[in-house]
């Protein structure tokens, strides 16, 4: 975004927006309801990159036909642990959430749930889902597939998508450990910020089209996998369970997010839910996870720290933060929002290496 001017909201108003823009877009109200809770929640927890910025992205597919507005939803238990949720290419937000709602069944009933999600779009930020599971005191693992923009380990053009992992536990007393990651050293969105500021981007983050180590933000045209082979070795495993294990495109062949915003995007994405209590009691393992916590917390900082963190307290900070003072949304977004205009024709036919994309 070219402007850097702010404007507060509160998270109810944003969802309003969010809501009213996807609806004129064509996309029935529940529909809306679920993807404006999923992108105001981004926001409220200072994960902008998944937030109302990609608002008008899901617009300009919406109403291009892209994202099915009348699907047919289909859940077949292929086990008493497993199952396989057909998501008809609707919103990735609601299929993912309704693939969710069916693995913590399944955890509660035998211990363990494993969905695997197929045909379904774009599914946001992966913490939401997982947060689903420990509000239901289970543990919550999910993954999914996305388009290649990244390059394999000794390779010079991208082969896998970012593909994140997510990680989440309840814990005694305190919000859950929530752990939620691409597997690329940098994400997409930091480099499309270093382009807007025109500033260099560190040498391991991504290759040229040569397949060089780049600090031009400009030149990026492949992302690299973090910890080299063994992220590579991370992003692999996402694309094989999350594709090839549910018989759907994976690897190269996954769809591009920008090339045909008519078509449906067909994507993957699995949720493992475990129940506790069927390993031990649920009061001992939330107990025990509240005491490696502490000790954590315990732990002498490194210089330039104040505190040892674990995964999801600082986004917690952030939501109470934005819940006392707005949150704060870029104003061309938010003209954006409230303007009558639909979309700009901005995504369609982009390449994922374009200036203004997102992943």
């Amino acid at each position: 975004m070219s402007s850097q001017e702010m404007v507060l909201l509160t998270k109810e108003e944003l969802h309003q927006l969010i809501k009213n823009k996807v609806m004129k877009a064509g996309l029935p109200e529940d529909h809306a309801q679920e993807l404006a809770n999923h992108l105001s929640y981004a926001d409220s927890r200072g994960v902008h990159s998944h937030g109302s910025v990609r608002v008008e992205y899901y617009s300009e597919r919406i109403a291009k036909g892209g994202s099915n507005i009348n699907p047919n939803f289909a859940f077949k238990k292929t086990g008493p642990c497993t199952g396989i949720y057909e998501g008809d290419n609707a919103i990735g937000m609601l299929v993912a959430k309704n693939g969710m709602l069916e693995a913590i069944k399944m955890a509660k009933e035998n211990g363990i749930g494993f969905v695997g999600m197929r045909e379904l779009g774009h599914c946001g930020t992966l913490s939401y889902f997982l947060r689903m599971a420990t509000a239901e005191n289970m543990i919550g693992m999910s993954m999914c597939q996305s388009d290649p923009m990244v390059v394999p380990y000794g390779s010079a053009e991208p082969y896998f998508g970012t593909n994140p992992i997510g990680f989440a536990v309840p814990c005694a007393g305190r919000p859950p450990i929530v752990f939620d990651m691409a597997t690329t050293v940098g994400a997409w969105g930091k480099i499309l910020d270093s382009r807007a500021r025109n500033k260099a981007i560190p040498e391991t983050w991504a290759v040229d089209k040569e397949g060089h180590p780049t600090t031009d933000p400009f030149a990026v045209a492949g992302l690299l996998a973090i910890a080299g082979s063994k992220g590579y070795g991370l992003m692999m495993m996402v694309d094989i369970l999350c594709g090839s294990l549910l018989g759907i495109p994976s690897g190269k062949h996954v769809s591009s997010m920008y090339a045909d915003l008519s078509a449906g995007r067909n994507l993957g994405q699995v949720h493992l839910v475990i129940n506790p209590d069927y390993f031990t009691s649920l009061d001992t393992f939330k107990n025990n996870v509240r005491k490696m916590v502490d000790e954590l917390h315990e732990l002498r900082p490194a210089k330039g720290f104040d505190k040892v963190l674990v995964p999801g307290e600082s986004s917690e900070k952030k939501a109470q933060d934005y819940e006392r003072n707005g949150i704060p949304i870029v104003k061309e977004i938010y003209d954006y929002l409230i303007s009558d205009d639909l979309h700009y024709n901005r995504y369609e036919g982009k390449s994922a290496f374009a200036s203004d994309t997102l992943d």
